[in-house]
């Protein structure tokens, strides 16, 4: 079965930041595009315009000519890529939600705050909708000058299965050459000595089941938030600009340190402050 990626467009420079960071995913492993352009007002616009020529709404024809356009750059880039263009009518989470729901996706890429509701899916209730009612791992790409590099991945972790599990998925994008960086915040204040040892046990573990092996890992200790007056959010921004994080890995999981994450929102505030791409895995 081919590999996959689903790109969402609204033609903003956000969602075009998103098309690049994923050519520069396949040079690392290639995939399939599909490129979904939802037409969010109530009007079936594009539907119409399948059935009765002379209803054809203006924003049809211009969606149409952009999105030529981006496929035309695109087999220029890289001559033997296959893209497929998708057009919907409809709220872009329920079309999304439809569309991977029968077609198998390793990712869904997206910009942050696209100027058509792209944002909406990375904030609020919106975003957890999406990754409790899809099987797609989401990487959110920021608009930023910054130069795409894919060298160092950063994982929050807090030794758990679904990590090692947000890795394989990770994998799929991205193969195995980057240096992988966990990132362990101690808010229950344990001994520094007894998490060492558990990070042992768990770099065992991610080595013998995905084959990563470029590992290190840094600590974040409740002392360092009352000395700095950090909350969690601010402490993972602090380790990713100090380590040069490339991209950070998100789990989904409610359990210890991460449950505390979703009760501080920091889901949302790395959707807008964090401004390096994030990879949110699928349950």
């Amino acid at each position: 079965m081919a590999k996959k990626i689903l790109i969402p467009v609204d033609f903003s420079e956000h969602s075009y930041k998103a098309i690049t960071y994923a050519c520069t995913l396949n040079k690392l492993v290639y995939h399939d595009i599909d490129i979904i352009h939802v037409f969010t007002d109530q009007n079936d616009i594009y539907k119409e315009s399948l059935s009765n020529r002379d209803l054809i709404d203006p924003r049809v024809g211009t969606a149409k000519r952009d999105m030529q356009k981006i496929v035309s750059e695109l087999v220029a880039m890289d001559s033997e890529l296959n893209v497929n263009v998708i057009f919907r009518d409809g709220n872009i989470y329920t079309e999304i939600k439809k569309l991977t729901a029968v077609t198998d996706y390793d990712a869904i890429v997206m910009g942050t705050k696209g100027a058509s509701g792209l944002d909406a899916l990375l904030t609020g209730s919106n975003m957890y909708e999406v990754f409790e009612n899809t099987n797609v791992p989401v990487l959110a790409v920021p608009l930023t000058d910054n130069k795409i590099k894919i060298d160092k991945i950063g994982l929050l972790c807090n030794f758990k299965d679904g990590e090692i599990d947000v890795l394989k998925q990770a994998i799929k994008l991205l193969g195995k050459d980057f240096e992988l960086t966990l990132i362990h915040i101690n808010t229950d204040n344990i001994d520094v000595k007894e998490i060492g040892k558990k990070f042992k046990d768990f770099i065992g573990r991610i080595i013998h089941e995905t084959g990563v092996d470029d590992i290190s890992y840094i600590i974040k200790n409740q002392a360092f938030f009352i000395q700095y007056k950090e909350n969690i959010s601010q402490s993972i921004n602090s380790v990713i600009e100090d380590e040069q994080i490339d991209l950070l890995l998100v789990t989904k999981s409610k359990k210890g340190f991460l449950r505390k994450v979703i009760e501080e929102n920091i889901v949302k505030k790395m959707a807008y402050q964090v401004k390096i791409p994030k990879f949110f895995a699928k349950l």
